[in-house]
């Protein structure tokens, strides 16, 4: 390893240690996160303090420019204290990332302007716009807009319509519109069982003109480099891992403490069988980690050798990975719910958010298993 190396990893192992001090701050206030619907502003303060805002943000602009390794290790330590909060970030991330390549000049250097932007937005094409003298006019509405009442930018598929028909995206329909959120409206439509802090609130953009400078163009065919998918994913799953170490920490910390019902035991951990469940527990958290950080150095390494490292097929595959640690991950929350008893689904208690923030996070549409174990089955049947 040479100087230069050693520099930057002891840089990025300062990034993780940033996190870890952030969690109890964001344990402190990830009920009133939940019950706002949006993160509490102090943990936008700790989670800005630890680099959270910053992690994909270029070096050249101030951020931190992490590798997914790092990046994903930072997310699941914010997870730990609060799943909304590390959600949000890691959405941002994943949307600098994956679409600042994609952005003109004029625009990222506008977007970039503030090294700790947050972004969200949507794919889902929801929205239509027209072309006028200077730009497009957009006009819709986009769901599940996660963090949408804290970013400052917004990033929304809108498919020129010529006439009354949708441009054909082989003609270069695929428009993405970089606006401000200031330009939109927000209505407070999210009201699920989980991961409720993120607030992914519904996007409405009302004949919004935007500049032909932030008309973002993709080119998914042809532009996405292998291993940046496998990004993604690694970067979105990263939170919901916390929480199952969020979840290991707080049941661990009682264990010693906690009285068994109907027994003459005096705490849990006296119960050998109960030493065994919480064990099992462990070993599953800690493998579903280690699965993550594997998915993640893949992807560095298929980014860095510029695709010659990670095929489609690797690729597929990975995410089938990512889905069946996040399984782990549940199953070793409800192994420590057995542990912890009725008492854990109080309303008061935090690991009863744990545990709906993992199972609303880890269905995701993008971790749906059943497509994921499709794609991989078909293109590994192909490759051969």
């Amino acid at each position: 390893m040479t100087q230069i190396d050693q520099s930057n990893a002891a840089a990025m192992e300062a990034v993780v240690a940033r996190a870890r001090a952030a969690v109890p701050t964001l344990a402190a206030y990830a009920e009133q996160t939940e019950r706002a619907l949006r993160m509490a502003p102090e943990s936008v303060a700790a989670a800005a303090e630890a680099g959270a805002f910053a992690l994909t943000t270029p070096r050249r602009f101030g951020g931190i420019d992490a590798d997914t390794a790092t990046a994903v290790q930072v997310l699941i330590e914010l997870g730990r204290g609060c799943g909304s909060t590390a959600w949000v970030a890691a959405i941002s991330a994943g949307v600098k990332y994956g679409f600042a390549p994609f952005m003109g000049q004029e625009a990222r250097d506008e977007f970039f302007a503030e090294p700790d932007v947050r972004i969200c937005g949507s794919m889902l094409p929801t929205g239509r716009s027209t072309e006028v003298p200077g730009g497009l006019r957009v006009s819709g509405r986009w769901n599940y807009a996660s963090g949408c009442e804290d970013a400052q930018w917004a990033l929304l598929a809108a498919p020129v319509v010529d006439g009354d028909r949708v441009r054909n995206r082989s003609a270069g329909g695929n428009e993405m519109a970089l606006v401000r959120t200031s330009s939109l409206r927000i209505d407070r439509t999210w009201d699920v069982a989980g991961l409720r802090g993120t607030g992914s609130h519904t996007l409405v953009a009302e004949d919004v003109f935007v500049p032909a400078s932030h008309v973002v163009q993709l080119d998914l065919s042809n532009s996405v480099p292998t291993g940046l998918l496998t990004r993604l994913n690694a970067l979105g799953s990263a939170p919901l891992f916390g929480v199952a170490q969020g979840a290991l920490d707080l049941v661990g910390a009682i264990m010693a403490t906690r009285r068994p019902p109907r027994s003459t035991y005096t705490n849990l951990a006296e119960i050998p069988a109960a030493r065994e469940t919480f064990a099992r527990a462990s070993m599953l958290v800690e493998d579903a980690h280690r699965r993550v950080l594997h998915v993640a150095a893949r992807a560095d390494a298929a980014l860095r050798s510029g695709g010659a490292e990670q095929t489609t097929v690797k690729e597929a595959q990975m995410l089938v990975e990512v889905i069946s640690a996040l399984r782990q991950c549940r199953q070793a929350v409800e192994l420590l719910l057995d542990l912890h008893g009725s008492s854990g689904f109080a309303v008061s208690n935090p690991l009863q958010r744990m545990w709906r923030d993992l199972a609303i996070g880890s269905r995701h549409g993008a971790l749906t298993p059943y497509v994921a174990a499709e794609d991989y089955a078909r293109r590994l049947v192909s490759a051969g």
